[in-house]
């Protein structure tokens, strides 16, 4: 397992389709995982610090798991299967439990759990960017830097 860092999230054009990009740590691939407008809010809300007035989804997830004494340990992205990602979400003393990656991406942002991801599926689906594309990551943050979380809902 490689250990990866969130970049952000973004749409595509033209499809407006959601993306989520991932970062080896200690690693020079990116992982983009194709995500729904519920999940980018999420996670959008989240690396922004945004507090909603009442708990989303993932906030109450990450509640139960407080109020259960079942601290969620790491995220897994464990396979890709038919252009499907599959995670698991490692929960105290080695409880999975089978989620989508998006899911279990924005539960780990909100408790600072770590983003692995399978070696297998990093060499499918994972994207070196030569140093010439690397001003397109820093449009990319910038982009991250401007985007509001309402951009995402649909």
């Amino acid at each position: 397992m490689r250990e990866l860092s969130v970049v952000g999230v973004r749409v595509e054009l033209p499809s407006n389709q959601p993306i989520v990009l991932l970062r080896e740590v200690e690693g020079d691939r990116y992982l983009p995982i194709w995500i729904g407008a519920v999940e980018a809010t999420a996670i959008a809300y989240e690396q922004q610090g945004v507090k909603p007035a009442r708990p989303l989804t993932h906030d109450l997830l990450r509640d139960v798991l407080a109020a259960l004494k079942a601290p969620l340990q790491a995220v897994e992205i464990t396979e890709l299967k038919e252009n499907v990602f599959y995670a698991d979400l490692l929960i105290g003393d080695g409880v999975r439990v089978s989620a989508r990656p998006s899911d279990s991406i924005a539960l780990a942002l909100r408790v600072g759990a770590p983003i692995r991801c399978a070696e297998q599926v990093l060499s499918e689906a994972g994207i070196v960017i030569p140093d010439e594309q690397e001003d397109e990551v820093e449009k990319f943050r910038e982009f991250l830097d401007q985007v509001r979380p309402e951009d995402f809902a649909g």
